[in-house]
């Protein structure tokens, strides 16, 4: 794919679904001499870049401003601190009640090698200035609901199969596990990026390999013809409304 291509392919996709905001794209870069041009950004999360860049910002971000401690660790940063890795960490935040469930979540948390990567390039995709190696969306469910039926008509009609911990929901559940694995997965979201970002209650995050981009396109067309315009006039809602207010003037 061209750049012209994938930023027309941005556009379309946030017409056809009626996105709230841009779409993210996310470029890996294994040298620090490789980092495009984009915004420094300096003691933020992850989830926060994405934010930035979901409002139209060019923005990068290395292991040492990365200030979240489980996205760095799970980028490859640096090492995870002792306190979340045993877990204690978690009960602290009240997410989990006993110790040995936080232990596990981030044991079995998916992560880059150390020093697989050097910085991150997070971008409206409309705008990208590179090629994205993963795309990352956040909205309103019943949007992003239409993003996940175009991929599984993409991928012949398999069941989508979701990894999440609801912890890491954007930096290792829309990131990582779809660069490492390549295939989209989707999130609840999680505390740290509710916490931390503007995401709204009824929003929430899918992530997928920039590839299949084209894929997604396609099929999203198809449903824009009838399914997604179909479905949001509720016609079957409004003619169960009718019938109920009928029976009861009866």
């Amino acid at each position: 794919m061209e750049l012209e291509q994938i930023r027309k392919m941005a556009l379309q996709v946030e017409s056809l679904v009626g996105l709230s905001a841009s779409i993210s794209g996310v470029s890996f870069h294994s040298e620090k001499s490789e980092r495009a041009s984009g915004t420094p950004l300096s003691q933020h999360r992850f989830c926060q870049a994405l934010m930035r860049a979901r409002h139209g910002e060019i923005v990068s971000l290395d292991g040492q401003e990365m200030s979240c401690p489980a996205a760095a660790a799970a980028f490859g940063f640096r090492p995870l601190p002792d306190g979340l890795k045993s877990g204690k960490g978690l009960v602290g935040f009240g997410i989990v009640q006993e110790q040995a469930v936080g232990q596990r979540m981030f044991e079995e948390m998916p992560r880059l090698s150390p020093g697989q990567i050097q910085n991150l390039l997070v971008f409206p995709l409309s705008e990208a200035p590179v090629i994205p190696d993963v795309i990352v969306i956040e909205d309103d469910v019943e949007k992003l609901m239409w993003i996940d039926l175009a991929y599984l008509n993409a991928q012949g009609g398999r069941r989508l199969q979701s990894s999440t911990a609801i912890l890491q929901a954007t930096c290792v559940d829309c990131t990582i596990i779809p660069y490492l694995e390549q295939r989209l997965n989707f999130s609840y979201g999680c505390y740290g990026c509710r916490d931390a970002t503007d995401l709204a209650g009824s929003e929430t995050v899918v992530g997928f390999p920039a590839s299949i981009l084209p894929e997604v396109v396609n099929h999203l067309e198809f449903l824009a013809q009838k399914a997604i315009p179909t479905s949001r006039a509720k016609k079957a809602w409004n003619a169960l409304q009718a019938k109920t207010k009928n029976e009861r003037d009866a």
